[in-house]
């Protein structure tokens, strides 16, 4: 009688193991099969920008998650991207990437509980958005662009070893510029070399800015800067007609007009973040308490069209990266 009833026991348990497995079979695909809507915001169409959504959109799908994108860029009128925080925070998105920074800041000055991803942001702390790198505190985490400015300003040297002046041109309403040019200008100083800053608001200041730093400097480094992004067919012309030579933080601005720099690879850092978002939207991370992740990888670019345009001299380190636009 003891053994018959153990047995019926063993048998109810075993039931009630199958039953919770099944249940939870279950549940992890329904969350598996689960469509997020996710709002893109973009500044501005730009190949740097364009690349980190495509590689945020490739995490995604790598990881397995299915989403609804509802993407809508601001084509550079920054009053536009609050028409479109408004839109997201209306459509109640499960989360939001916000590419560059007044984008993020746009984001999240809409709201305080939709889970923000940034990408191509340099500095979250400068923008306003997060407490610090290593605990956000509030909705907003992601992948920073911080370029490797020292890297870049040596470069420079390699190709202009006799530099003694160098211009640095930025937008001084983008906080990310702001930073990068103050971080520029350290390292040139401590070189023992001198620096000239010529600052924009508009993409129409650039070429006058261009025209008055190249009377007087030897070179002109330009960061990753959204405004400048929009104008480098101008600042290449520029730099021809003076014979000044420009190097820009970033590939698609460099083969726009610039010579060479070490550039962030902006499809994996789009990676990053989507990466980043994956672990949101499954619930295994939240943002305020995610830290900012930095890019990864580089790739060195020389524009084979400017270097013939000045006369210049590739380093010989340097030949394998030359590229044609």
């Amino acid at each position: 009688m003891v053994m018959r009833t153990m047995k019926k026991v063993r048998g109810i348990v075993t039931l009630l193991l199958i039953a919770a497995l099944t249940l939870a079979f279950s549940v992890h695909e329904g969350a598996a099969s689960e469509t997020f809507q996710i709002g893109i915001i973009q500044l501005v169409e730009h190949p740097a920008l364009d690349a980190a959504r495509e590689g945020f959109m490739a995490a995604l799908s790598g990881e397995g998650i299915t989403a609804a994108f509802d993407y809508q860029n601001a084509q550079g009128d920054i009053p536009t991207l609050s028409t479109i925080a408004q839109r997201f925070v209306s459509n109640n998105v499960d989360l939001i990437l916000a590419i560059a920074t007044p984008s993020v800041q746009a984001m999240s000055a809409e709201t305080y509980s939709i889970p923000i991803v940034g990408t191509a942001i340099t500095s979250y702390v400068r923008a306003g958005v997060v407490y610090s790198n290593e605990a956000p505190g509030f909705n907003v985490t992601g992948a920073s662009d911080r370029s490797p400015i020292e890297a870049q300003i040596r470069m420079m040297l390699e190709f202009m070893p006799d530099i003694q002046t160098i211009g640095i041109a930025y937008s001084s309403n983008e906080a990310n510029s702001v930073y990068q040019a103050g971080t520029a200008r350290g390292i040139v100083e401590a070189l023992g070399l001198t620096v000239v800053e010529g600052t924009v608001t508009t993409t129409g200041d650039i070429q006058q800015n261009i025209l008055s730093l190249a009377a007087r400097v030897d070179a002109i480094w330009i960061p990753t800067d959204n405004t400048h992004a929009n104008a480098m067919p101008i600042v290449g012309q520029v730099s021809i007609d003076t014979g000044v030579p420009v190097f820009a933080s970033e590939e698609g601005m460099t083969m726009g007009g610039g010579v060479a720099t070490l550039s962030v690879n902006y499809f994996e850092l789009g990676y990053q973040s989507g990466q980043m978002a994956a672990q949101i939207l499954r619930g295994e991370a939240e943002p305020a308490t995610m830290p900012i992740q930095f890019a990864r990888n580089y790739n060195y670019i020389v524009n084979g069209f400017m270097i013939d345009e000045l006369g210049l001299t590739v380093p010989e380190r340097y030949m394998d990266f030359i590229r044609h636009p």
